[in-house]
């Protein structure tokens, strides 16, 4: 939960997906093993950080859908409004903005794909994170962004504050 004033993004790219059967539409590509840990791994992170959406904003692909699923089955405490995005497949950072302007609840969690969610990565926060992997915002990598605003309709470029940069391999 976020204080009065203040909205919580949790920035997420799909975790890493199958690329088993080359016949296989890109849409329809599931997650691997891999992806499948590291995105758990990531759900366990975030329920032990109080990191937990209120809302999920979640591209059409498999592999978004995928992540979500299996974050949600770890224990997060929050059940959150979840909104299937078709717009946020492939979407550039603009097109990504358009639709978290959209999003209703304090706390949001967007799931899309690269390379328009490292571009939105790097164009929210006032100052990115140091870690040398943000800008190639690798698989189930999560930026957790707080913003002053009201309302999301407000959010723009360079108004974040960084409060976590994170990433997951899956192969533990």
């Amino acid at each position: 939960m976020t204080p009065f004033g203040y909205r919580r993004l949790i920035l997420t790219r799909h975790a890493k997906s199958a690329w088993d059967d080359p016949a296989l539409a890109d849409h329809d590509r599931p997650l691997n093993d891999r992806g499948h840990r590291s995105a758990r791994e990531l759900g366990d992170f975030m329920a032990s950080r109080g990191f937990e959406p209120e809302e999920v904003l979640c591209s059409s692909a498999k592999r978004t859908q995928e992540t979500w699923e299996t974050i949600q089955n770890t224990p997060l405490e929050v059940r959150p409004l979840v909104r299937i995005e078709p717009g946020l497949y492939h979407a550039g950072p603009d097109k990504m903005l358009t639709i978290l302007k959209t999003a209703s609840q304090p706390t949001v969690m967007l799931i899309g794909h690269n390379p328009g969610i490292s571009e939105l990565a790097a164009l929210l926060p006032a100052r990115p994170p140091l870690d040398p992997e943000f800008r190639r915002y690798p698989t189930c990598a999560t930026l957790v962004i707080d913003f002053q605003i009201e309302d999301w309709s407000e959010v723009g470029p360079g108004m974040g504050s960084v409060m976590d940069f994170v990433r997951f391999d899956g192969r533990a």
